[in-house]
């Protein structure tokens, strides 16, 4: 009897043939799924063209650093993150990184190449007998300075100091030293970080 029933209701189930809306239904989700596929590999790939070229270009003419220590304060302080230009001309005044160490460090360039660096006792700096312009110092300091002064700065060199003067480790001692010219990994020119301070250094 239970064949009888199971056969009866075979012969009952009909298959259903789908209407053209529904076709057309289902064909429009397919092309949908095809086209969004299609637009995320092509943003994706995106994505990874222009990290690869930000990437790139950070790397070889614009790096991104981030300021820790506090030998620039007040001008720069630890967690600001600031853009560099590599390549570019130093004149007394500028802020340049420089690789010491396996470190970076940022000072501010004092005199170059052939310039006579003189500091007197209360922290006033000579450049070729010149007292320097400096209205980025809170106070000045002759600092940790074991040089013997007035000091010439040697060829392809720079010297630099920290804004900070009494704590900043920087040319006024032999233990850092001038800068060489393949040390600089660019002049700072741009604060991107806090948002509060963003704009040029």
């Amino acid at each position: 009897m239970k064949k009888e029933k199971r056969g009866k209701d075979s012969q009952n189930t009909k298959l259903e043939i789908p209407t053209i809306e529904q076709l057309e239904a289902e064909l429009g989700r397919e092309k949908y799924r095809w086209r969004f596929r299609r637009v995320m590999r092509s943003t994706i790939y995106a994505l990874i063209t222009v990290a690869a070229v930000a990437v790139l270009v950070a790397t070889l003419w614009v790096p991104v650093l981030q300021i820790s220590g506090n030998s620039m304060t007040p001008t720069l302080t630890g967690g600001e993150v600031v853009v560099s230009l590599k390549g570019a001309s130093f004149q007394p005044g500028d802020i340049v990184a420089f690789y010491y160490d396996n470190k970076i460090l940022v000072k501010r360039v004092i005199a170059g190449p052939g310039d006579w660096v003189d500091i007197s006792e209360d922290g006033t700096v000579y450049v070729n007998e010149q007292e320097l312009y400096e209205p980025y110092l809170v106070e000045k300091a002759l600092g940790d300075c074991n040089i013997e002064l007035p000091y010439q700065v040697p060829e392809s060199k720079i010297f630099v100091m920290g804004d900070h003067r009494s704590v900043s480790v920087d040319s006024r001692n032999s233990a850092l030293g001038c800068v060489a010219d393949d040390q600089v990994v660019g002049k700072l020119i741009f604060r991107v970080w806090p948002f509060p301070a963003f704009g040029p250094v």
